[in-house]
């Protein structure tokens, strides 16, 4: 549970007071460009960043003042790489069991459930060094694991993997869910995996701007989006205000706006719109359409804004 939990580096806002319940057994995804503050609020609710203000338990153990059985309670799965590479997947998992207090007579089995779990049982003894990205992925996830973690923590799991590698590890995510019933609390600016979550939270510039199901989210859009391609994006945009009344933007090169029943609303655009059409693409709405209904702006274009407001205050500091 969390309730207003703010923090602030000298005079930057990386979080700007949120509120957010997580039920157990949930998977809860915290969607946001890089530098929305995902990554802040998992540190917050890790134990490993200090709030400046607002209040946030974990299993039912405040963050601040609770912090040791918060972090008895939970895994994490950090967005770099913190494997040893020179340690066998066994010799890792082991070294992680002797930090968290795993008794010794339950080692041996729970770490041979573990990478039975994410499919790398036949590599318990192969160094690290060997594996690639997402199987190093995978045993990370194995680690976070070995405890029984009442909630799993993971901060951009499949960041720089391949798409096929990428949706490999949410299958064994999805698995490991049904499987031990743990609440996983995930970040990611990757839209697709958004859907794989129960609920997600959309997060811009340190707030919650949205909260819900993925399909509610999008419905509560209730509008399709078109995208038409023209030689004159400038007098499209002009015909399509003064005709029909509708804002549009130009993203890439291409006319975008929203309508109802956009299937029906085409026709009409070759009819009536006095502005050569070189195509025209109608879309349901996407987790893409509702961070834009909510922010002003695609996550591309806040990530760009996000690294370039960083770009000032570091130059600011020299």
């Amino acid at each position: 549970m969390v309730s207003g939990l703010k923090k602030s580096y000298g005079d930057v806002e990386a979080v700007r007071g949120i509120d957010l319940v997580v039920e157990r057994g949930e998977t809860f995804g915290f969607l946001g460009p890089n530098g929305a503050g995902k990554s802040t609020t998992i540190g917050m609710l890790c134990t490993l960043v200090r709030p400046t203000g607002g209040t946030a338990s974990v299993a039912g153990h405040d963050v601040v003042r609770e912090r040791n059985e918060v972090r008895r309670q939970i895994g994490l799965v950090f967005q770099d790489p913190t494997l040893d590479n020179y340690l066998t997947a066994e010799q890792n998992l082991r070294f992680h069991a002797d930090l968290y207090g795993v008794p010794r007579a339950l080692v041996a089995a729970r770490i041979s459930q573990v990478l039975e779990l994410v499919g790398l049982a036949d590599r318990r003894r192969a160094e690290v060094r060997g594996f690639s990205g997402g199987m190093k992925r995978r045993l990370e996830i194995a680690r976070g694991l070995l405890h029984a973690p009442v909630v799993l923590f993971l901060d951009e799991p499949t960041v720089g993997l391949d798409p096929q590698t990428r949706r490999s590890i949410w299958e064994y995510i999805g698995s490991l869910q049904a499987s031990q019933r743990t609440t996983i609390f995930m970040t990611t600016h990757y839209m697709d995996e958004a859907e794989y979550c129960d609920r997600i939270a959309i997060i811009d510039q340190g707030r919650i701007v949205a909260l819900g199901t993925p399909e509610g989210l999008k419905a509560s859009i209730g509008e399709d989006r078109v995208e038409i391609g023209t030689d004159d994006p400038a007098a499209a945009l002009a015909a399509l205000r003064e005709r029909f009344g509708l804002e549009a933007t130009v993203r890439e090169g291409v006319v975008t706006f929203s309508v109802a029943n956009g299937g029906e609303f085409v026709p009409r655009l070759f009819r009536e719109l006095d502005v050569t059409i070189r195509s025209v693409a109608v879309a349901r709405p996407s987790l893409d359409d509702v961070f834009l209904s909510y922010t002003g702006r695609t996550i591309r274009e806040s990530e760009s804004a996000s690294g370039n407001e960083w770009m000032r205050r570091m130059a600011r500091t020299r």
